[in-house]
């Protein structure tokens, strides 16, 4: 009995003439590894013919927190500002679920799902927590022309997210203006959770803290890894970027001077990795043999 014709077979991928079939290249990364949700590859800022950043690669993945190290104009800041839209890269690429994106302003980024907590963070001191925490997005109840604002569910919605990331006892009716500095930090965190960002870059804020006041931005930083977002950490606290951090991105100079994970590195050896100066690099590639070596 004849069949009907199925089509030609499906070609199969065959190994090039000069190179046998045992021979051919295999991806060696982790199957286990989720991809990244933003990354950076070998991007460079340029201000005049100084470069801010050199050649900086970044990945960005779900549930992880990194955290970007570095003195006093080694780069920090200007990476923060190519994350957030405010700086355009003169060379290389920035990929979201990867695909490459231009990021031209801080609307295009939130887009994008990337928020930003900035060092000098700026609240509205005379409007309430809600207020700030909601900024135009009020809820609202009623139909047009009778619609009004519900400003008990804003109260309710303020206070539970403030609680997420360890914030309790809120008075959400209270002037913004009361909130000390790591409650601030804290109520940007848990905007950008409610608000549904997937990327979070925190830029440690310049406003002196207590130990109390830091431990709470620690707090927001792990709620909001735990709750699944790509976090970035800028800090100059080797101590606490140790606490939380499960990636380290050294930068020295506007270059990546280290990149290591937290198996890498204890705190003791951070903290000489942070101070190190010239033998920074030399230093991390010492730590990676020897961890490999265990």
């Amino acid at each position: 009995m004849s069949t009907a014709w199925q089509g030609p077979p499906e070609p199969v991928d065959q190994p090039a003439d000069d190179q046998p079939a045992d021979d051919r290249p295999t991806d060696d990364r982790p199957t286990d590894v989720p991809a990244p949700v933003l990354e950076l590859r070998g991007v460079t800022v340029r201000f005049g013919s100084v470069p801010a950043l050199f050649r900086v690669s970044l990945a960005l993945r779900r549930g992880e927190v990194t955290c970007v190290l570095g003195e006093n104009g080694s780069g920090k800041s200007t990476l923060v500002a190519v994350l957030s839209g405010m700086e355009q890269p003169a060379e290389g690429e920035l990929l979201v679920d990867g695909r490459p994106v231009r990021l031209r302003s801080p609307r295009q980024a939130r887009a994008q799902g990337i928020a930003t907590v900035w060092q000098d963070l700026a609240i509205a001191p005379l409007m309430s927590v809600w207020r700030n925490f909601f900024l135009g997005a009020e809820p609202t109840r009623g139909l047009w022309p009778f619609r009004r604002l519900d400003v008990g569910r804003a109260e309710e919605i303020t206070t539970r997210a403030m609680a997420r990331v360890g914030v309790t006892g809120l008075d959400a009716d209270q002037a913004a203006s009361a909130l000390q500095a790591g409650e601030r930090q804290s109520l940007a965190i848990a905007r950008a959770l409610h608000f549904g960002a997937r990327v979070l870059v925190i830029d440690e804020p310049t406003a002196p803290m207590t130990v109390a006041q830091r431990a709470l931005v620690l707090q927001s930083v792990l709620a909001a890894r735990d709750s699944g977002l790509a976090v970035l950490f800028v800090t100059h606290s080797p101590q606490y970027a140790h606490l939380v951090g499960d990636r380290f991105l050294l930068l020295g100079g506007g270059r990546v001077a280290g990149d290591l994970t937290r198996e890498d590195v204890d705190v003791h050896d951070l903290t000489r990795l942070v101070a190190g100066g010239d033998e920074l690099s030399r230093l991390t590639d010492s730590l990676r043999e020897r961890h490999q070596r265990r």
